[in-house]
């Protein structure tokens, strides 16, 4: 082999190496996942990971009233098929920052999604009960709640530009707003559904 085509092979190498860690640096990290539950023999599937929403209102107009103290949201999709019956749900973690002291999310109306210029309130429901949970908690001190979404719901979320959620905390309601790769996570998910 010539000297020169030598040199070219490991350059050519290390061009393919770096092309392909750019294209999977663009994705997002989260990833959907499945597990067989032992305790009811249901399969869960989830996101690996849940999705971060950090207060703020990018995207959507501002709330009056509403204070940027650093708190931080949570939301995980979860499908339960037992033996092909088959029901979805919605995770969500809150955890406030500094004083805020949200109202019990389990509440009637105390947590709405924001798809778009569109606003749902969310109807809590009790999760199966499995051996190990779809999600952890991420922080201790936070409030973790279920609640019912169905697979039209969960098509829009992922279908849409914007994600967020307000939360009410005593007089005012906090929003909490999902980073771009949120749509895309929950696109994955759907598509490990087979959707």
């Amino acid at each position: 082999m010539r000297p020169f085509f030598r040199l070219l092979l490991p350059f050519s190498a290390f061009v393919v190496t770096v092309s392909l860690l750019a294209a999977c640096g663009g994705a997002s990290s989260i990833k959907p996942s499945e597990v067989l539950d032992e305790r009811t023999g249901m399969t869960v599937g989830t996101l690996d990971k849940p999705i971060e929403l950090v207060q703020g209102t990018a995207g959507f107009p501002a709330l009056p009233g509403s204070d940027r103290r650093a708190s931080f949201a949570y939301i995980g999709p979860v499908e339960w098929d037992n033996m092909g019956n088959i029901s979805y749900g919605l995770w969500i973690h809150v955890a406030p920052g500094n004083d805020w002291r949200f109202e019990d999310i389990q509440a009637a109306g105390a947590v709405r999604l924001l798809l778009d210029d569109d606003a749902t309130a969310l109807t809590v429901i009790k999760p199966p009960a499995l051996a190990h949970a779809p999600y952890q908690p991420v922080a201790s001190w936070g409030e973790t709640a279920y609640f019912a979404v169905d697979l039209e719901l969960l098509k829009r979320m992922a279908a849409s530009g914007k994600i967020g959620l307000d939360v009410k905390a005593g007089d005012s309601v906090v929003r909490f707003v999902a980073g771009p790769d949120a749509h895309e996570a929950l696109a994955r998910f759907l598509h490990a559904r087979g959707y």
